[in-house]
Formats: structure tokens, C-alpha cells, sequence
């Protein structure tokens, strides 16, 4: 059994991890950190102490009337993907321990178009 790094839980909810596979399982958010539980194998978890979170990047659609998923980046780890039932609250919890700064939207697909145009030309310019 994995011991919980969480002193105190302020959350628990079902939620999906994008960790090559897709895994099922619980999301708890607690004082110290946050954490993936998989409900099949107890082996695989992620627990992300709130020191090491750089960064929340959140996936919004219909301007914010949808979050399909959410990234937590680390500083040393890189980044995992998670989504779940209920995201706004998930956020709202995860926003008490990170600050509201570090909680960027990702970018949109015109987004990412557009500065693939840019790289593509700025590669041309430099030749």
C-alpha cells in the first residue's frame, strides 16, 4: 500500500491520468500535495509535493463553460495530465496551494497554428 504524503485531504474525486496509457483512478488534493491513485494497481501513482508545482496548465474550450483536462508542471519532473468529473472544482481546490499566477490557460489551436506559421517564416528570414 503507498503511504500518502497528505496530513490532511481536502478533496478525493474519480479522475483519468494521461500517463502513456490512460489510468483510472482518484485524484486527492490535501495540504502537502496532490495525488493519483490507480483503483487496479496500487503500484502506479503520482504524488506531486505543492513546492514542486511550476505550473497549472488548463485546457479551456467554449470559453471556460468546458475543461476536457488539466496539466500540473514540475519543476524537475515534467509534466502530467489529468482530467475529471468535476474540473472547476478540482481547480478551485488546487488553486488554495498554487498561486492563481501559475494557473495558465493552454494554448488554443489557432494558437499553435499561428506560431508554427511564425517559426516557419522567422526560419526562412534567418537563411
Amino acid at each position: 500500500m503507498v503511504q500518502s504524503i497528505n496530513t490532511k485531504v481536502d478533496m478525493t474525486i474519480d479522475a483519468t491520468a494521461f500517463t502513456g496509457l490512460t489510468d483510472y483512478g482518484k485524484i486527492m488534493i490535501g495540504d502537502k500535495g496532490f495525488e493519483f491513485f490507480n483503483s487496479r494497481d496500487v503500484r502506479k501513482f503520482v504524488q506531486i509535493p505543492w513546492e514542486e508545482v511550476d505550473q497549472v496548465i488548463v485546457s479551456v474550450m467554449l470559453r471556460g463553460k468546458w475543461i476536457p483536462r488539466y496539466a500540473i508542471k514540475t519543476k524537475r519532473n515534467g509534466t502530467f495530465t489529468f482530467s475529471s468529473k468535476r474540473p472547476k472544482e478540482v481547480l478551485r481546490a488546487i488553486r488554495v496551494y498554487v498561486d492563481p499566477a501559475n494557473m495558465v490557460p493552454s494554448l488554443s489551436f489557432f494558437d499553435v497554428i499561428k506560431r508554427a506559421f511564425k517559426s516557419i517564416f522567422k526560419k526562412k528570414n534567418k537563411e
